[in-house]
């Protein structure tokens, strides 16, 4: 089986959330790669997210935990990039059915949006629910080919 590594990353609003989180992953165990930022001061998300999800395209990485100001910049970029399906959730309802149904390989979070108790839970919940597949792989399959025609 092949070890779990998660990539993680952050713009400047979002560095102190990928602070705690790294913190929470490594306390149960969970390897990630960083790909920055390393500090508060202000920078750019796209650097970030395209390292983060280039290594989830090219299987150095299980999925990618994003965090910016309101994680929106963070899923804007991500989701350019082929393959990945990143979503942007406040809440644990749309975690739990973004893998469910999307099988969403990147979580997307605002640092200036929710605190850190409940963005612990949602990376707890997004690491740990798996994809459905059946009825929902055919809409991730036409998702597919929207983004294949779009090149």
């Amino acid at each position: 089986m092949k070890e779990r590594i998660i990539a993680i990353a952050a713009d400047h609003g979002g560095y102190e959330l990928k602070e705690i989180i790294k913190e929470h992953l490594g306390k149960n165990n969970i390897k990630y790669v960083d790909f920055g930022t390393n500090s508060a001061e202000s920078c750019d998300y796209p650097v970030y997210a395209r390292p983060a999800c280039n290594a989830v395209q090219n299987g150095e990485c299980e999925c990618a935990i994003l965090v910016c100001g309101t994680g929106i910049g963070m899923s804007l970029a991500a989701n350019k990039c082929h393959g990945i399906r990143a979503a942007c959730c406040s809440d644990t309802f749309s975690v739990r059915m973004t893998r469910l149904h999307n099988n969403a390989n990147a979580l997307c979070l605002g640092a200036r949006v929710i605190g850190p108790g409940l963005a612990l839970d949602m990376v707890d919940l997004f690491l740990s629910t798996g994809f459905e597949g059946d009825r929902h792989q055919k809409r991730i399959d036409l998702v597919a080919e929207i983004e294949a025609a779009g090149k």
